[in-house]
């Protein structure tokens, strides 16, 4: 099975995770624009900011070959549909070597 590959386990938890920080940055991002979350509040504010350096350096990557469209910022999506092929293809890699 691919998963006794104690590498290709942790491949696939370490994109997972990165999953849930994209997901929680782009949460975060909406409740602070609609006003239910108040970043004077000091651990908000650092909340945000960790989310953001996690997430922003790649974001940006993406925002320099698609901007937003609309005022929509697409980057989170194209981000996620990103780290789905990379959990296909280390699973499809992992089986064509026999790992």
């Amino acid at each position: 099975m691919i998963y006794d590959n104690p590498f290709i386990w942790l491949i696939e938890e370490l994109l997972w995770l990165y999953t849930m920080v994209v997901i929680a940055a782009v949460v975060m991002s909406w409740l602070v624009s609609f006003g239910v979350i108040n970043t004077y509040n000091h651990f908000a504010r650092s909340l945000v900011q960790f989310l953001d350096a996690l997430t922003e350096p790649l974001f940006r990557q993406v925002r320099r070959v698609l901007p937003p469209i609309g005022g929509l910022d697409l980057s989170p999506l194209i981000v996620l549909v990103g780290i789905m092929f990379l959990q296909k293809f280390v699973v499809w890699a992992a089986a064509m070597i026999g790992i």
